[in-house]
């Protein structure tokens, strides 16, 4: 099978961890006969750096005509502690959602035995926790109209949505919530926002055509609170595009680390796959960055591609580092591996050259040259 994908490398330590996915992504070229293209292109600060644009034309068309997108991370201090910057990174992001018209975000929250420690939440509430959240990505607050007085001292974001906008990300969470639990919980503000009630009295509607997945609905302060007291209840969780920013990076502090967590960003146009951890610019150029999100990124990415087997397989490398304590510094800080190592040890998994235990002594200077 042959695939073009477009890569965004972007900002910080986006490059790094990115460049995991890519070698985890030749091992499955070797391993499974696939071809994949690949298309290098710019955004974030490093595009605005580069061409005074967040988010090149160039970068549009090769994402429109790519089967898929392979995103690392955008931004930088310099744009995030000037407020007054008229060109920031994030514009960037918000566009190619808008042109590649993605109004689902899908993150998966898991959870790994092994990293239970690190959860601020003690083990007996993480045991079982598998749950989804699916964010709409292209409404709402972030997208609608902006204004500031001329004293400055007035400002106004309109929060506008209608309901095709609702229906066709509850249509893909329902669908989901089928192939799962068949459970799904709708997290809105309907006590207070005019929008919120919009979406509550359209999903009551479909749920009508979903007859075998029980539906329950909870305000978005709740939601945050139950995500702490017991994230275990929870399968399918469909909100708007505010509070699912919130609500899903709450959530990934479950497992331990933001640098664990896949996400998928999908609509009419093509699927675009990023960590949801930010660009993380300290720790950019030093080899410590986590590239597990991104890898599982990578993951969703084949399963999207129609490549079941072969996403498993990466899947599988992970659970094979992590079960080992092959991991970075944001996971242990002490005995801890290199970004460029964590990508190689799971592309071997995947190339079948790492079959067993391994002799961690073998694996010297934090490099993944097994003997």
């Amino acid at each position: 099978m042959e695939k073009n994908i477009t890569v965004i490398l972007g900002d910080g330590i986006g490059p790094e961890v990115t460049r995991q996915s890519i070698k985890v992504l030749d091992a499955v070229e070797y391993q499974y006969g696939h071809t994949f293209n690949y298309t290098y292109c710019l955004m974030g600060a490093d595009a605005i750096d580069k061409t005074g644009n967040a988010c090149p034309d160039e970068t549009i068309e090769s994402c429109l005509n790519s089967d898929a997108v392979l995103f690392g991370a955008i931004g930088h201090p310099k744009y995030d502690n000037d407020p007054t910057a008229k060109v920031r990174p994030e514009q960037g992001l918000l566009k190619l959602r808008k042109s590649l018209q993605l109004f689902a975000n899908i993150r998966p929250i898991n959870t790994y035995p092994s990293l239970q420690h690190l959860s601020p939440l003690k083990a007996k509430q993480m045991d079982g926790v598998d749950f989804i959240i699916f964010r709409e990505l292209t409404g709402g607050i972030y997208f609608g109209k902006k204004e500031l007085s001329e004293d400055k001292n007035t400002a106004s974001d309109d929060c506008i949505y209608t309901r095709a906008e609702i229906e066709r990300i509850a249509h893909l969470a329902f669908k989901h919530a089928q192939q799962r639990r068949k459970k799904l919980t709708l997290v809105d503000k309907a006590n207070v926002l005019e929008t919120s009630r919009l979406w509550r009295r359209v999903v009551q509607e479909m749920a009508l055509q979903y007859s075998d997945v029980a539906v329950d609905y909870m305000f978005v302060d709740n939601a945050a609170m139950q995500i702490i007291l017991n994230p275990k209840q929870f399968d399918v969780v469909l909100t708007e595009n505010m509070f699912g920013d919130i609500i899903s990076d709450e959530a990934s502090v479950l497992s331990g680390s933001l640098g664990l967590l896949p996400s998928a960003s999908v609509g009419i146009g093509t699927a675009l796959f990023e960590p949801i951890h930010g660009s993380y610019p300290q720790a950019a150029g030093k080899d410590i960055a986590n590239p597990v999100g991104s890898i599982l990124s990578t993951a969703m990415m084949l399963d999207y591609l129609g490549m079941a087997k072969e996403a498993e397989h990466v899947r599988q490398g992970v659970n094979w580092t992590l079960q080992n304590n092959f991991v970075t510094k944001d996971i242990d800080s002490i005995n801890f591996y290199f970004t460029s190592t964590i990508g190689e040890l799971i592309a071997d998994f995947v190339s079948n050259k790492i079959t067993g235990e391994v002799n961690k002594g073998n694996i010297e200077m934090r490099k993944s040259t097994i003997i």
